[in-house]
């Protein structure tokens, strides 16, 4: 996915609604980077992932989970946001649907943050990095990669040094999350 710097905005143009006319965006220091429309891959596995995870969230009342474009506020000043593919927030720190129909961007961090890696991405390791590092410094406490050629799922946890590898699962796995636990379901379901 190409990156494409659109201009450079402030916090008060932020919460004006700039940019305006863009989906797919992440802000990195102010400079609007517009992200490439995403391949059906990628769509499907995200729709996937998110009907899954809405169904064990929902069954087990443990929060919600939101899917992009939504803003994670990384920083205000400069302006700095996060759209990930997927994220889940819980019930206890807001993620309750009357809550989240209340707010236009989430302030603070998801409990956990899902991106789904296409082989574009992989080849754009930098970008990936930013993203990570950005989720580390506000805290959240678990990413998944999610990999579609190879139909795996990996889970990395925060440690105060940075992302500590939790785990790699495949199609017959079922996730092991520190913050949900074990996933009701195995992860080839994602890729159906």
């Amino acid at each position: 996915m190409a990156e494409v710097i659109q201009k450079v905005i402030t916090w008060e143009d932020y919460l004006q609604g700039e940019p305006k006319d863009l989906e797919f965006y992440e802000i990195e220091d102010g400079e609007v980077i517009v992200v490439g429309a995403p391949s059906g891959e990628h769509q499907w596995v995200v729709g996937s992932l998110y009907r899954l995870m809405h169904e064990f969230a929902t069954k087990k009342e443990l929060g919600v989970i939101l899917l992009a474009p939504f803003d994670v506020v990384v920083q205000r000043d400069p302006v700095r946001t996060r759209q990930p593919d997927l994220l889940f927030l819980r019930k206890e720190r807001g993620g309750t649907p009357e809550q989240i129909r209340q707010i236009k961007r989430l302030e603070i961090p998801p409990d956990i943050t899902i991106e789904v890696v296409s082989a574009s991405e992989e080849r754009e390791a930098e970008r990936l990095d930013r993203k990570l590092g950005d989720y580390h410094r506000i805290g959240v406490p678990e990413v998944w990669l999610v990999y579609p050629e190879e139909r795996a799922v990996e889970v990395l946890v925060w440690d105060e040094g940075g992302w500590r590898w939790h785990g790699l699962f495949f199609s017959k796995d079922k996730i092991r999350s520190t913050v949900l636990g074990e996933i009701d379901f195995a992860v080839g379901k994602i890729f159906e």
